[in-house]
């Protein structure tokens, strides 16, 4: 295998597996031996990208080289147009924004032939109508989804019961119909999933619950399968 390319394939082991990941699995990734593995990170670390960790305890990709442009792939070209179409018709305003301009700076590194694989993709995304802009301030929401503070919000539920609580918010999820916020209550101590237009009012406490939130997003996924394979048909029950 020639040097460029066992280096890429280093990177987009690091890029993908769990971290901190160990020069063993590194090497049983990418096909070669451990102290291959030692040099080449040597030489990733030289060529620009940020990695932490030593022998022994594994390495984290903290800060990618940049990438060059011809690695995109045509088909990876597709899906990066795909995914900003859906983003720009689905998100609300600062989204769709965001993804413009991220269409723009992907566009703008590319050679000119995959500029016109960009501009002219073959799949696309059509909808005549766009959803309802959210009445919420998405922006404020996500803010405090990655700063990790404590919400007070005023929610109505599918009763129209209305109840103001604390919540942790944790992500937003985008379906079909609705936008909803995971997040877990501090009034009931459990996961919950709010629908965002049935949010009235959202107030910082001022206070954080960092750093929380990952280990919480994945105690909501683990519940959210059980919940799942409990319900569905042919589930045995010990």
């Amino acid at each position: 295998m020639a040097r460029s390319d066992r280096l890429l394939r280093l990177l987009q082991a690091l890029r993908t597996l769990p971290s901190p990941v160990t020069a063993d699995r590194l090497a049983e990734e990418t096909e070669v031996s451990v102290r291959t593995i030692y040099r080449d990170i040597d030489s990733l670390r030289a060529a620009g990208a940020t990695i932490e960790g030593a022998t022994g305890f594994g390495y984290h990709l903290v800060e990618d080289m940049a990438l060059p442009p011809q690695m995109f792939s045509r088909i990876e070209i597709e899906a990066l147009v795909l995914g900003l179409e859906e983003v720009k018709h689905v998100g609300d305003p600062e989204l769709a924004r965001a993804a413009e301009a991220v269409f723009s700076k992907i566009t703008a590194m590319l050679p000119e032939r995959l500029q016109l694989h960009a501009v002219h993709a073959v799949n696309g995304i059509y909808k005549p109508t766009a959803p309802p802009a959210p009445a919420l301030d998405m922006a404020a929401l996500r803010s405090a989804c990655w700063q990790e503070d404590v919400l007070a919000i005023r929610y109505t539920d599918e009763k129209g019961r209305t109840t103001d609580r604390e919540i942790w918010p944790l992500s937003i999820l985008y379906l079909d119909n609705a936008l909803i916020l995971i997040a877990k209550c501090c009034d009931r101590n459990a996961f919950r999933r709010f629908r965002i237009d049935r949010i009235s009012d959202l107030r910082p406490t001022g206070r954080s619950f960092r750093p929380h939130r990952v280990a919480l997003l994945r105690a909501f996924i683990a519940e959210a399968e059980a919940e799942q394979r409990r319900q569905s048909p042919g589930t045995k029950s010990n």
